[in-house]
């Protein structure tokens, strides 16, 4: 796996993960937790972040990195 690969995984799935837990908390005083985990709509939702955090976020954050590398560099 290269290594934008790896950071991008790393950077966007720490994010995933943060916003599925801080919405999941968010929600915990309308409905259970039992309740929210054993619906399709949690798992649509903690799919989406993750997605959006890998190849969105992640992407986002490689350029950047790498943008300020080559700066650096010079």
């Amino acid at each position: 796996m290269s290594e934008r690969w790896k950071y991008q995984i790393k950077m966007g799935g720490f994010w995933g993960i943060f916003m599925i837990i801080f919405m999941t908390l968010f929600e915990i005083k309308e409905k259970p937790f039992m309740e929210q985990i054993s619906s399709t709509n949690f798992y649509i939702r903690a799919g989406i972040y993750l997605a959006v955090g890998i190849f969105g976020l992640g992407y986002y954050n490689w350029k950047q990195k790498m943008k300020s590398e080559k700066i650096d560099k010079q």
